[in-house]
């Protein structure tokens, strides 16, 4: 058999799997990185694509931190409004299968590093944002609030229209300490699932990558396309498309 038709057996065998947790469960939960996301068109800038080369005299993580925000800030906005403000992307299978499963009563909640909102597009209630949301900003003088369009159609610094304040993407920075709250029941889903399955991310990025510590089942899904570092520690571990993964799960 070509090693192709054995790949495509092997991941329909694992999907067969995850299939099995998922009819047998009602209590999932699932956390998300860039992965998700960049299946609808939504870079990954940690990615080898010539982002940190492109235009900018600084690496993204740079760009993206609090005090280059605070001492560059028309070049922060740069950055954001040409890279961040992907406003045209629309929910991919993935997005769409999860709200599927919430709806079922299956799965309990969404913890997301992505900051597109796609997941409530897509239909998601219990979406938890450890890194927040382009499609909340704030006017850091009088706290006015202003969604993402008014972002997108504004070059160089955004300024509030009524007192002329500077308005802040209500995404967490680097340098930035994530949402206590959010953190919190975050903490708490994951600790109650019964399957938790983690899809779209390298597991590299602290402290969000860490939640998985406080996971004590045995029905650990772990699906991305790459390696990670706690693949070792997946029950079920598929490489693959989460989009093609979990557009074939039936609900």
């Amino acid at each position: 058999m070509p090693a192709n038709n054995e790949n495509s057996e092997n991941i329909k065998n694992l999907i067969e799997q995850l299939q099995k947790l998922i009819d047998t469960s009602d209590n999932i939960v699932f956390f998300g990185g860039a992965g998700v996301s960049t299946e609808s068109g939504i870079p990954d800038f940690r990615s080898v694509d010539g982002l940190y080369n492109q235009t900018y005299d600084y690496p993204p993580e740079t760009i993206l931190s609090h005090s280059f925000y605070m001492r560059n800030t028309e070049e922060f906005y740069r950055f954001y409004h040409d890279k961040m403000l992907c406003l045209d992307a629309q929910p991919n299978a993935a997005h769409k299968k999860l709200a599927e499963l919430e709806k079922s009563g299956k799965l309990k909640a969404v913890i997301t590093q992505n900051i597109d909102g796609l997941h409530q597009m897509a239909g998601s209630k219990e979406v938890l944002e450890l890194h927040g949301s382009v499609h909340r900003n704030y006017c850091r003088k009088c706290a006015k609030e202003f969604n993402a369009q008014y972002m997108k159609e504004h070059t160089g610094v955004p300024r509030c229209d009524e007192c002329g304040g500077d308005i802040k993407p209500d995404v967490v920075l680097y340098e930035e300490g994530l949402d206590a709250q959010t953190m919190r029941k975050s903490i708490d889903y994951i600790s109650r699932a019964d399957v938790l399955i983690i899809g779209g991310t390298s597991l590299a990025v602290y402290p969000a990558a860490g939640l998985i510590d406080y996971y004590g089942g045995n029905k650990l899904v772990l699906i991305n396309k790459s390696a990670t570092p706690m693949d070792r520690r997946a029950d079920l571990l598929i490489q693959g498309s989460i989009g093609e993964v979990l557009g074939r799960i039936q609900v």
